[in-house]
């Protein structure tokens, strides 16, 4: 089985960074750990990334462990797209323009 790409939506992309920079300004390691559950997360996805329920917008939800976030991710046919890095406490659904 071919493993497919992981691409971050742009917007998605900023989210995991100010993520990063609110943790790095409160402690450093508090930071990195959440890179490393961001990572871990991404890999788990990559394996099984049909593992997850789809909801009615063809997208799949995985939640980290430690931090107050989820992945927002579709499969393509040539890669998984995260969609949003979305903290648990916003509105549910605010990244449905993303595709």
């Amino acid at each position: 089985m071919r493993v497919k790409s992981v691409e971050f939506h742009e917007e998605a992309d900023a989210e995991y960074e100010r993520a990063f920079d609110w943790y790095f300004a409160r402690s450093e390691p508090a930071a990195f750990d959440f890179v490393r559950e961001v990572d871990r997360a991404i890999d788990t996805i990559v394996q099984a990334p049909d593992r997850w329920p789809s909801d009615a917008y063809g997208t799949r939800k995985f939640l980290l462990r430690r931090f107050p976030f989820a992945l927002i991710y579709r499969e393509l046919s040539s890669k998984i797209e995260i969609l949003a890095v979305a903290h648990g406490h916003r509105r549910p659904g605010y990244w449905r323009d993303r595709f």
